[in-house]
């Protein structure tokens, strides 16, 4: 069974209430964890939305937070941290802004940090309140978050979350103060010099920079921010900072809305838009705003939620991007059963599918990484930009509870692959000898395993950071179950970071025998080939500073391209944006047939099919 739910506007991926009651906050204090909820696909438990608070001893002193969960929050949804101003009732505060009433209609939460009895402190004063209620945020068993927040500081509450901001600029996509001082220039050059260097996750591998290469500075990392009203002898330092990270025009144009805009610069050389473009700003409204009028809440969101961002840990990887608009983009977000349980998945089919192809588009299918839902990927992979320009339909596959209840992982895949193949034949005008597969990390995993065990489900596979290979049975294992390798030619491309997984670490010609070998020797070995039949041994570079170096294999009969792996060397273990089009560009070049007597006859074509008439046979 499979259902198409209503996708509501703006780029809110819930349809709302009316206007939110709030009550009394419930403890999250000693409350136990919740129980799985297979009902709500990759929802929260039902349990866990509404009000909560929850409380911290900061130095023997009780402090709170709160804490709201709309009725249809997904696992690791987006969040707004919002630091209430001095002199409110929360609740009320929350209801009047129509913060809840938003949460509710976005489909997203809310975390709400609150002055103590005598109001916000200074800096030092509010340091450890904002450590610990943050660090609980972050890492909890009752709800999990997309990682990347909004931020949201009114009054005494802006400079408290500003001051987080500058500490842990890669985990903000974008923030907005009300009616702020700023913060004191002695603080900020404390972070500003402040560099990223290689070091990774402890279970990654540690980047090694080349000699002479510019490490990035904290205040080099680009964060749209917008201060509305803000104290006008006291924010020029904070002003002055965050035009420098996102590296803006000196003259700023005026806005009706956001006042005086400060645009990045269109030749401007941040990191964080290698792939984006220069589409950061920096903003001044010096009008006041009712902080209890909806309207006002409204364009703070919109500021916000134009931007998402990816990769939290690793400068080098993390970039800021357009967040994708459901409504504007006609992504479908769909359900079906699959094994006794209800899973979701996001389709789009862009305007250009018809126009390109008619009625036979090609198909991407798209497996998230471990705890990835359908909704995260499908903004932190960008795959729908490429989808827009190219034409394909996008597919994009959500996971099922995994070991906790607020978290997924992959499972069921291949029941869940012929279900949605299905789906997509009788549904949609698709070309069936035009479907592909990419995945990151443990999504890129059932790809690979697709590509030993099952290579006539898909023309060609492109994924990021898992390779696979047969085990020693002689098969691989999919959902417990083991499946013996075809060793059957697939087209396959692999990307990987210098800084991934340990059993990725290091290249093809090194001494160190990993999974990255064993994948290659698979697919060299089905396609007739040898290590040393690779175009460049030393790799082609291109790309942001040169970041991708990549190997490619060709068929020996057709001098087609069968085989590739590219090495990201600015990144760690998570993908990049700007990955996914070199993925495509792999992928689009290949179909394939079934003939009579169930035989794959797979197709190369330079032109990516836009020229039939140089279709050939691999």
């Amino acid at each position: 069974m499979t259902e198409t739910l209503a996708v509501p506007p703006a780029a809110a991926h819930g349809s709302g209430r009316g206007p939110g009651v709030l009550g009394e906050p419930q403890p999250l204090d000693g409350r136990p964890f919740p129980a799985y909820d297979y009902t709500r696909a990759n929802k929260l438990p039902r349990e866990m939305t509404g009000y909560w608070t929850k409380s911290f001893d900061v130095d023997g002193q009780t402090r709170t937070a709160k804490v709201y969960i709309s009725p249809e929050t997904p696992i690791r949804s987006y969040y707004t941290v919002i630091a209430v101003p001095d002199g409110v009732d929360t609740a009320e505060f929350l209801q009047r802004s129509s913060w809840v009433d938003i949460a509710d209609r976005r489909e997203e939460g809310l975390f709400i940090l609150e002055p103590g009895e005598a109001g916000w402190g200074n800096l030092e004063a509010e340091a450890a309140y904002v450590e610990a209620a943050m660090a609980f945020y972050q890492s909890n068993r009752y709800f999990s978050i997309f990682g990347l927040h909004y931020l949201v500081g009114y009054g005494g509450g802006a400079p408290v979350l500003e001051a987080w901001a500058v500490a842990h600029p890669l985990r903000v996509i974008s923030q907005v103060y009300v009616d702020s001082p700023g913060l004191s220039a002695d603080y900020l050059s404390s972070y500003a010099a402040r560099e990223f260097d290689g070091q990774t996750d402890a279970s990654y591998t540690t980047v090694v920079f080349p000699d002479g290469f510019d490490l990035i500075r904290y205040d080099e990392t680009v964060l749209p921010t917008w201060f509305i009203h803000p104290q006008p002898r006291s924010v020029n330092a904070s002003l002055s900072y965050w035009k420098r990270a996102n590296d803006t025009v000196d003259a700023g144009t005026s806005d009706r809305t956001l006042g005086t805009v400060f645009k990045q610069r269109r030749r401007s050389g941040r990191w964080m838009t290698s792939y984006a473009g220069p589409i950061s700003q920096v903003a001044v409204q010096k009008r006041p705003i009712s902080t209890w009028n909806k309207l006002s809440t409204d364009h703070i969101v919109d500021f916000l939620t134009a931007y998402t961002r990816y990769e939290n840990f690793f400068a080098y990887g993390n970039q800021l991007f357009e967040r994708a608009d459901y409504t504007r983009l006609g992504v479908q977000v769909r359900t079906m059963t699959i094994e006794g349980f209800v899973r979701e998945y996001l389709v789009h089919v862009p305007r250009s599918a018809r126009r390109l192809w008619r009625d036979k588009a090609p198909v991407v299918y798209v497996w998230p990484g471990n705890s990835q839902t359908d909704k995260i990927f499908f903004d932190a992979a960008q795959w729908w930009k490429v989808a827009e320009r190219e034409g394909f339909i996008l597919v994009t596959v959500c996971e099922q509870y995994s070991n906790t209840s607020i978290s997924v992982s992959h499972r069921d895949s291949v029941a869940f692959f012929r279900q949605l193949r299905d789906v997509m034949i009788d549904e949609y005008p698709v070309d069936p000898t035009r479907f592909y597969s990419t995945g990151q990390s443990a999504g890129s995993q059932v790809t690979q395993n697709f590509a030993i065990a099952f290579p006539d489900y898909f023309a060609a596979v492109a994924s990021t950071s898992f390779t696979a290979a047969p085990n020693s049975s002689g098969g691989v294992s999919m959902d417990g179950v083991q499946y013996p390798a075809s060793g059957q030619v697939i087209p396959n491309y692999q990307i990987y970071g210098y800084g991934d997984l340990g059993f990725l670490a290091g290249g093809l010609w090194d001494d160190t025998e990993n999974s990255l070998d064993a994948w290659a020797r698979y697919h060299l070995h089905a396609n007739g080939l040898e290590l040393s039949d690779v175009d460049d041994p030393d790799g082609e570079r291109d790309g942001w500073h040169d970041r991708f170096q990549t190997w490619t294999w060709r068929d020996p009969d057709t001098a087609m391209p069968v085989l590739k792996l590219t090495k990201n060397l600015y990144r760690s273990h998570n993908t990049m944006p700007e990955e996914s089009p070199l993925l495509w560009d792999f992928l689009r070049r290949y179909s394939r047939e079934v003939d009579a007597h169930g035989k794959v006859i797979r197709y190369y074509s330079e032109s990516g099919f836009r020229r039939p008439q140089d279709r050939r046979r691999l």
